[in-house]
């Protein structure tokens, strides 16, 4: 690793203040497999924060022991100045809400209408909501992402590409401050990626919220990071912006973005 590919002042000086997430020396095995290997990273508030990486670089395990779905072995993470490690079932409920995750398939209730989908986690969650209120935020919602016209429609009759914005509608709807991202435009054809990645920015700017992005999508990349990461076999490899990353002499990280832009 080149030491002018390490964190760089300007992104290191951020006041500790606007940190959302912090990552330090985070590590996770599966049997034999080291998975993360002493990983530390930063989010901040209001910024769109996108990982890249080869698959098995540790992307998706490091968003799923964020909101401790895996357990790491050893580090630490703490969300708005609090260690996940330590947070009782309640408190991890409550951070949760607070944590949006937007998975790769949806994951749409596939027995529910679009509506149905959103009002399931609003009225467990603010079960304060009179139902005009529910009706009026639901609506609000699928708005946002261009899919009101969807409300009572099942998933299945919806293309892969609506699917994927019923599922941001169903996430933003609880009005999260974080969101997690795991590839969200795969499968999606140029057109409607494009669609996806306005909608991540215009949610951003909207809901005022920190996004982690994981995609192989250099096209979103571009799109949608205010700064990039790239991890290489569990550790930070690479920081910095989306100009930086283009212009870098890196080997690696140049035949990175050479692969990902093959037609």
């Amino acid at each position: 690793m080149k030491t002018d590919n390490r964190i760089s002042p300007e992104h290191a000086s951020r006041p500790a203040a606007s940190t959302v997430i912090e990552i330090n020396e985070l590590c996770k095995s599966f049997g034999k497999l080291q998975v993360l290997r002493n990983l530390s990273l930063q989010l901040f508030e209001n910024e769109n924060l996108i990982l890249l990486g080869k698959s098995g670089s540790g992307k998706s395990v490091l968003i799923k022991c964020i909101v401790r779905l895996l357990i790491p072995d050893s580090g630490s993470i703490t969300f708005l100045g609090k260690n996940v490690m330590d947070l009782n079932s309640e408190e991890l409920a409550e951070m949760r809400v607070k944590i949006g995750f937007l998975f790769q398939s949806g994951a749409l209730y596939d027995s529910m209408t679009i509506r149905e989908n959103l009002e399931f986690p609003l009225v467990r969650i603010k079960k304060h909501l009179t139902r005009q209120e529910v009706n009026e935020k639901v609506e609000e919602s699928l708005e946002n992402v261009g899919l009101l016209d969807s409300i009572n429609k099942m998933p299945s009759q919806l293309s892969g590409g609506m699917r994927k914005r019923a599922s941001l509608a169903r996430t933003i709807v609880v009005d999260p401050m974080v969101m997690l991202y795991d590839e969200p435009t795969t499968g999606l054809d140029p057109v409607t990626s494009n669609e996806i990645s306005e909608l991540i920015n215009r949610v951003q700017h909207k809901y005022k919220t920190s996004s982690i992005i994981i995609t192989h999508d250099i096209e979103c990349a571009r799109a949608t990071a205010d700064r990039l990461i790239m991890l290489k076999e569990g550790q930070a490899y690479m920081e910095g912006s989306i100009e930086e990353f283009e212009q870098t002499s890196d080997e690696l990280v140049e035949s990175y973005f050479k692969s990902q832009n093959k037609p």
